[in-house]
């Protein structure tokens, strides 16, 4: 039982992160993030995530300009804690990839243009590392850096059950 628990991460693990962003690669708006992953092997975990980001603009009185960006899609993470021979329960390191959709909507109500396809909805390709500080054995902080949808860094709360 005590090899079980050794590192951070463990096979079997089941691991929600739920982040917001520190920037946005749109302009403004607060990205917002949900994931899931499961423990597959004693390194690599599977699973989903979904970013959102709304930005509402008002240059003038009579104009309103709102951007909405959603990606969605499956990512894996690879769990270097043994690897680096890092001994620590409390501490989860890793990195991954993610793929999916990216749906992009923009309004103007001055001019009443939608320019929802021009801003490249579609298929989109990210990675990123990542690293989580457990408080207990279930509740910490994670964060996460690189092309991980609507910015490059963010944080929050990690939950592992």
């Amino acid at each position: 039982m005590a090899e079980a628990q050794k590192y951070g991460y463990n096979k079997g693990d089941k691991l929600l992160n739920a982040g917001v962003g520190v920037n946005s690669y749109y302009g403004a708006g607060l990205p917002i993030n949900i994931s899931f992953e499961t423990g597959i092997t004693p390194e690599i975990s599977v699973g989903a995530s979904f970013d959102y980001l709304s930005w509402n603009y008002k240059p003038v009185s009579m104009s309103n300009y709102k951007f909405n960006a959603l990606y969605f899609g499956a990512r894996a993470s690879y769990h270097v804690n043994e690897l680096l021979n890092i001994d620590n329960e409390k501490i989860d390191l890793y990195g991954g990839a993610t793929i999916g959709y990216r749906s992009f909507s923009w309004k103007d109500n001055y001019s009443n243009n939608t320019l929802s396809g021009k801003y490249g909805n579609g298929l989109f390709f990210g990675g990123y590392i990542g690293g989580k500080y457990y408080f207990t054995s279930q509740i910490g902080a994670f964060t996460e850096l690189g092309a991980v949808g609507s910015t490059n860094a963010r944080f929050g709360v990690a939950f592992k059950f």
